[in-house]
């Protein structure tokens, strides 16, 4: 057997029984292994280098360690001789992968550079691409720039990412639940490009007409997508942040912005006269939404079931339903918490051993007032407005919990850089705002919007100590469409036929 950095665990053990012995008591972290069920899973998609990254050890010494141990054992395949380091962790050849990209950006043929990729990267996996993605945004290379090219970026690495076979998860795993969600939202994407079809070329009015409602219900099938997209981007992708790897998800939050403006345009297109725009916003939503699923399975999950811990996978699973789901109902049985893995408290929890309610005892000492902490806590709860506190390091520390929030907000955002939370599109008016407020220029912002069928009310407040420095920023949301409706004046109670 050839080992190289990007030798699986899961191959490695199963032609090498004996190798998991040896790695469990090479490292202290690696006792890991020894759990069947991380095997099965995320031995299929970890690799020698992302072993020794673990271990912090030198993946070279670790394979030479390794061979070493294993050239004397009985019952596996004859271990090959030294090789060279795979692209995705050679340096130089990191270098020139990461050239070819620049190379693309700047007006290169892609075939030529293909080319070029296919005789250097033989070896090159989903998570060496996405690295190597980090990398040139840690460079300097904005994520705008990758997301303009980014189906081009795919269209070069797809050979190397096709042999890369697909981890085998138990039914309720997160990424399981996504890729089921993926292939219910292909056959969706799948259906309205066969009622695109049956408008002809060019698209027929006549047939447009018949087939309207059709495409319609496609449309809104398909727009379950978003679901999808707000458990990546609230729940995965800031663990993925916490892990290092936040440029390639931010790109891919620009993209998922990109097919939400696309089902808007589809949908206004679907309710006009011109049947040739109807077909071409119905048709390029399809094949956007089949992109990124394409990239999701090919590189983000390879990539993410490599670096979260178990752990974190059970968080993520203990939230889903919150957000909801896509098309898909996931299995309900799925363990959270493998064998041998605890589950991290969420940001939001008290510190081991301290009770999330305060005791009678706990007592906030305010300007105006004396109020237990349960009490604060409730009050901000009941509060016809939702609630956000970034301090002054723009770090997120507090939203408040009501009945009916008109933002999503999850656990996960907690601690969380405030520019990490919003879409790449609107990150320059975040910036702007919390500069303006951070100089002592402006002390409020404020934005009203539609918002499915309700008028949303949202203002910022510089927050402010004593000597008047900046201390944080505060988001009121509030849905104001009752207010926006009042006529004339009440003076009087009326509950109607409220019985009291």
């Amino acid at each position: 057997m050839d080992l190289t950095p990007q030798t699986k665990i899961h191959a490695l053990i199963e032609a090498h029984p004996a190798a998991l012995e040896f790695l469990a008591g090479y490292r202290p972290e690696f006792a890991k292994l020894r759990n069947p069920v991380l095997r099965a899973t995320l031995g299929r998609v970890a690799t020698l280098e992302t072993v020794a990254s673990m271990g912090g050890v030198p993946v070279d010494r670790l394979i030479a360690d390794l061979r070493s141990a294993l050239a004397g054992t009985a019952g596996g395949p004859p271990l090959a001789a030294d090789t060279a380091a795979a692209p995705a962790s050679d340096p130089g050849r990191l270098a020139e992968l990461k050239a070819i990209i620049r190379e693309l950006h700047a007006g290169g043929d892609p075939e030529a550079l293909k080319r070029r990729f296919a005789a250097l990267a033989k070896d090159v996996d989903s998570a060496g691409i996405a690295r190597m993605e980090q990398q040139l945004i840690d460079e300097g290379m904005s994520r705008q720039e990758i997301q303009r090219l980014c189906d081009v970026h795919v269209a070069i690495f797809q050979d190397a990412l096709e042999r890369e076979p697909a981890a085998d998860l138990p039914p309720g795993h997160p990424v399981h639940t996504y890729r089921l969600e993926n292939r219910a939202l292909e056959e969706a994407a799948g259906a309205l490009r066969d009622l695109v079809a049956r408008l002809g070329d060019p698209p027929d009015a006549a047939r447009f007409a018949e087939h309207r409602p059709a495409m319609q219900a496609a449309l809104e099938r398909l727009a379950a997508v978003e679901r999808h997209y707000l458990r990546k981007e609230n729940q995965l992708f800031p663990i993925l942040e916490k892990h290092g790897f936040s440029g390639p998800s931010q790109v891919m939050w620009g993209l998922h912005d990109e097919v939400r403006a696309t089902i808007k345009r589809c949908r206004s297109a679907l309710a006009g006269p011109d049947a040739a725009r109807a077909a071409g916003e119905a048709g390029f939503l399809a094949r956007k939404v089949l992109d990124m699923i394409y990239k999701e399975d090919r590189v983000l999950f390879p990539t993410a079931l490599e670096l979260l811990e178990p752990a974190d996978w059970a968080r993520i699973r203990a939230g889903e339903a919150a957000i909801g789901y896509a098309l898909v109902t996931p299995a309900a049985d799925w363990p959270g918490t493998p064998p041998g893995a605890a589950v991290p408290p969420p940001p939001t929890a008290p510190p081991s051993g301290a009770s999330r309610v305060a005791s009678p005892a706990d007592k906030a000492y305010l300007d105006t007032g004396l109020l237990a902490l349960e009490q604060v806590n409730l009050l901000l709860k009941s509060l016809p407005i939702d609630v956000t506190f970034v301090d002054e390091t723009d770090t997120v520390r507090y939203y408040s919990e009501g009945r009916d929030r008109v933002f999503l907000r999850t656990p996960e955002i907690i601690g969380r850089k405030v520019q990490q939370c919003h879409p790449p599109k609107s990150l320059h008016i975040v910036n702007r705002i919390l500069e303006a407020f951070r100089t002592g220029k402006k002390d409020l912002a404020e934005f009203w919007i539609g918002l499915h069928g309700k008028m949303i009310h949202i203002r910022y407040f510089a927050v402010r100590d004593a000597k008047g420095d900046y201390r944080g920023t505060i988001e009121v949301t509030q849905d104001i469409t009752g207010i926006r409706a009042l006529q004339g004046e009440r003076r009087l109670l009326d509950w109607g036929t409220l019985e009291v």
